[in-house]
């Protein structure tokens, strides 16, 4: 079936549509980021072609060269191929339960892509498409080896934080390059690496620097703004050689005699790994996906791919010479985590697998909340606040409670089956109109990748069942107008078979469940928006609720797990406060530092911080007013010993109360106070020397 996209005011016909999405690194499974800003929206784009019955292959697939791989395998002392496999499965299995319905989820460390990515290499050298540089690069003289970026840490010349990696400070977020790194060490050795001469070959931006101006900057002017302005930026500021190869001992060798010990850079073998997934999922027809200009190419990616989708790979393509390039890039912006960003190595993430096991079975409530926050323009946030009250609010209010009440009066009074629809008023018939729309609507939203708008669309029909019934109070009529009655169901089931199919794209699963109390097994998407769906007399299933309420005790979870990986990251990176300026003994001295037993301890009227202590210091009593109230409860320290400085000036403070010294404590990264004190017990009154 060919259709039609637009570009620029000219129409350009398509038969068929290969959609790719980023593959992941298989060091670690995939978290809510992933799905929001690349797997979720290939899913709904992928299924509504589909449901149209047009030609679409759906292409994922896991990326395993490249150091983090190497890095983590060095961590956890196994190998890359440890490391892959295992992650490999976890991630696919996370995609399979999410409904992530790719045709193909391949790997790269597969045969066939070795070969794909070797010949494409190959094709391109015999070409003369790459130029041969040789440069300075750390090598680390104790493991023998050359240092990739991650390989190197040191001091960040920004923040001037410890452990900044040569590619970038995670603390303070620069771009850095291994040699701007103040004292730099090796991540495998400790060592202090060498400057060391090294060569690899390079794929010369700038020689395809003018094509890609005119094809990006103005063939594709429909691309996002955020594609679009990432790209024109970097064609501004022009294009440079970029490396194909480096030296490592993990991925694909360099097909080249005289390149041992060095592979093909994982973001020159990466994206060849769609082309490798369709050959194994097709091994006889895949050219027509990859090689035929009636074939739309679609790549679903993060805005941290946009250059390598945009930039590198179809320069790639159109150096090769027989490839078709990408139609649209629809990158989506980055997605946030209760206002913070989400990171991996500070396990600030909402895990997919760990997901499942806090939130099983709902799998569409996820997708729908990343879906209507999807961060399609600009980085947007999710919250665990959010995810309940659209789900509260929305789901289980509007969409659920629509279907529930349709169906369940449904049973009730025509024991469930469909009643027939008699003449209609002149408010059924602007319901109807309100609705007959829908299919156009959602469309023209799905077809420029409007998903957020598009979902909003298919939840504004909920909304119109649901302040159909409201208005229409069926419950009531069904004492004397039992026909109308029929009439008003017969509409609100039509409208809850338009959800099941306009949802389809977004939540699956629940589009399942809905069908099976429809008790039908199919609907068409051609046949979305009209209303005569379910025939009179047809036989529904059994009601069940579709969506069901989380409570705050749920949510409270959630978000007590966050702020205990917060706590914990601030404790592994928390720096002591450098030392003040030297003093002399004699200031020193001044000082009269006593050990005090706790005999009293109250709260302080009308001052919550303030917490009234008497002290016993082994001449008199004393009393000493101290800013611990929110740290200790008043009985825990009673009968304590506690440090205190017994000369310095008594404090009065409003309410008349006179502070005779001040107690010690030690404050900890977290902000926390914990009181001095001694290891065994000694008179009160003992001077600290």
């Amino acid at each position: 079936m060919a259709y039609y996209q637009k570009h620029n005011d000219m129409e350009k016909k398509f038969k068929r549509t290969t959609i790719t999405s980023a593959l992941p690194y298989a060091n670690g499974p995939v978290h809510i980021g992933h799905l929001a800003g690349v797997y979720v929206p290939a899913d709904i784009y992928a299924r509504y072609l589909r449901l149209k019955k047009e030609e679409v292959i759906f292409i994922g697939g896991s990326d395993e060269h490249g150091v983090p791989i190497t890095i983590r395998a060095k961590k956890e002392g196994c190998t890359p191929q440890d490391i892959v496999d295992r992650y490999h499965e976890l991630i696919k299995k996370s995609f399979e339960e999410f409904g992530i319905s790719f045709d193909v989820y391949g790997r790269t460390t597969s045969k066939v892509h070795s070969e794909t990515a070797s010949d494409f290499f190959r094709k391109l050298y015999d070409k003369g498409e790459f130029i041969e540089k040789t440069s300075m690069q750390y090598y680390d003289e104790e493991a023998k080896t050359f240092l990739a970026d991650r390989y190197i840490t040191g001091e960040c010349p920004r923040c001037h934080a410890q452990g900044a990696y040569g590619d970038q400070c995670e603390k303070c977020g620069s771009t850095l390059s291994p040699t701007e790194l103040i004292n730099p060490k090796s991540a495998i050795s400790g060592s202090q690496p060498v400057m060391k001469e090294t060569t690899h070959w390079y794929l010369p931006l700038d020689k395809h620097e003018v094509w890609l101006r005119q094809w990006i900057l103005e063939s594709h002017k429909e691309w996002r703004p955020n594609v679009y302005g990432q790209c024109k930026s970097w064609l501004d500021m022009g294009l440079q050689p970029r490396a194909v190869s480096r030296d490592l001992d993990w991925g694909i060798p360099v097909p080249v005699e005289g390149a041992e010990g060095k592979v093909l850079y994982v973001w020159f073998d990466a994206p060849i790994g769609y082309i490798s997934n369709t050959k194994e999922l097709l091994p006889d027809n895949w050219e027509k996906w990859w090689k035929d200009p009636e074939t739309r190419l679609v790549h679903f990616i993060g805005k941290d791919n946009i250059v390598f989708h945009c930039i590198v790979f179809p320069a790639m393509l159109k150096a090769e010479g027989s490839y078709i390039l990408p139609d649209n890039v629809p990158a989506n912006e980055f997605l946030n985590l209760e206002g913070d960003k989400i990171s991996t190595s500070r396990n600030w993430a909402v895990w997919l697998h760990e997901y499942l096991q806090d939130f099983p079975g709902k799998q569409d409530v996820l997708r729908y909340v990343l879906t209507a926050n999807a961060p399609e323009t600009k980085d947007n946030d999710f919250t665990w606040k959010d995810f309940q009250a659209r789900n509260n609010n929305e789901l289980v209010a509007v969409y659920g409670n629509f279907v529930n009440r349709a169906l369940q009066l449904t049973k009730k009074y025509f024991d469930g089956k469909v009643p027939a629809c008699g003449e209609l008023t002149d408010y059924d018939r602007e319901t109807l109109k309100d609705f007959a729309d829908v299919k156009a609507e959602v469309e023209k939203l799905l077809d420029v990748f409007k998903f957020r708008d598009a979902q909003k669309e298919a939840m504004n029909l909920a909304r119109i069942g649901n302040k159909y019934l409201a208005d229409t109070e069926p419950w009531k009529l069904a004492k004397t107008d039992m026909g109308r009655v029929a009439t008003i169901l017969n509409i609100a089931l039509q409208l809850v078979a338009n959800l099941a199919i306009a949802f389809e794209p977004f939540l699956p699963f629940s589009s399942k469940k809905l069908r099976e109390m429809l008790n039908v097994e199919h609907l068409e998407w051609d046949n979305l928006g009209r209303t005569d769906l379910l025939p009179e007399g047809h036989q529904l299933g059994e009601p069940v609720l579709l969506f069901e309420k989380i409570d705050d005790e749920t949510i409270q979870a959630q978000v007590d797990k966050l702020l205990a990986t917060k706590k914990a990251n601030e404790a592994a990176n928390y720096k002591a406060n450098p030392v003040k300026p030297t003093v002399s003994i004699e200031d020193f001295d001044k000082l009269d530092i006593r050990v005090g037993t706790v005999l009293e301890c109250a709260p302080v009227p009308k001052m919550k911080k303030l917490l009234q202590f008497k002290i016993a210091d082994g001449l008199e009593d004393r009393t000493i007013v101290s800013g611990i109230a929110q740290h200790y409860k008043p009985e825990e320290l009673v009968g304590k010993q506690v440090l205190f400085i017994a000369n310095l000036a008594p404090r009065q403070f409003k309410n008349g109360l006179v502070s005779e010294g001040m107690i010690l404590s030690a404050e900890n990264w977290d902000g926390s106070l914990a009181v001095t004190s001694v290891l065994r017990e000694v008179k009160p009154g003992s001077e600290v020397k």
